[in-house]
């Protein structure tokens, strides 16, 4: 079961970002609120995604690479220090990327799921999971040298993790768009929904405290 604990959590987070309409979901319904179909909901999560998925996987990459040279503790407090910097950061600038016109095509949508998606820091969040494997690796190792030796000749583990958090954002984002579309329409918005962004921002900086006392 412990082995399952990290790709839960990578899908739980996807399913964060699905929730939270600033990262595609609201998108998607006003488009099909201005078209009155259906079918252009449907047509504008799969951009989305893909934008999102972009997002993830870069900051995933710079991570491999990083650990792959970079001594494991000055890694930790390295990303000890972006997740909670970045975090304070938003907490006070919480500017989104802002988007001019509704007609947009496939390379739109995904060049502003990923604008998104990497401003608010949606990558960062996997830190905390991806350094977990590299200490479990190294310790399983019994390696005396504190670097991610073990896990960097696994990337189609880090690939998969990419892959099973942007399948959590997919499905929760498609399901949320569809049911506001269909039956609660956009007024969901202003009777019960909560800062989402604030959680966030708290999450982010949290984690990073995480990765230093875990």
């Amino acid at each position: 079961m412990s082995d399952l604990v990290p790709w839960l959590t990578l899908f739980g987070l996807g399913a964060y970002h699905g929730i939270n309409p600033g990262m595609g979901w609201l998108f998607a319904v006003a488009l099909g609120l201005q078209e009155k179909k259906r079918r252009a909901v449907l047509a504008a999560i799969p951009p989305i995604a893909l934008g999102h998925a972009l997002s993830i996987g870069i900051a995933v990459g710079v991570l491999y690479v990083a650990q792959a040279s970079v001594p494991h503790e000055v890694l930790r407090y390295g990303a000890a220090a972006v997740l909670f910097g970045f975090g304070f950061y938003r907490l006070f600038r919480s500017r989104h990327p802002k988007w001019v016109g509704m007609r947009v095509g496939f390379i739109d949508l995904t060049l502003w799921s990923f604008l998104m998606a990497s401003a608010h820091g949606a990558g960062l969040m996997l830190v905390p999971v991806l350094l977990g494997w590299q200490t479990d690796s190294t310790h399983g190792a019994h390696s005396h040298i504190e670097s991610a030796g073990p896990i960097s000749a696994q990337p189609l583990k880090w690939l998969a993790a990419v892959g099973v958090h942007s399948l959590g954002y997919l499905l929760v984002a498609l399901l949320i768009a569809l049911l506001v579309y269909e039956k609660f329409g956009l007024a969901i918005l202003r009777t019960a929904w909560f800062n989402l962004d604030l959680v966030w921002m708290i999450a982010l900086m949290l984690s990073g405290i995480l990765i230093l006392i875990i």
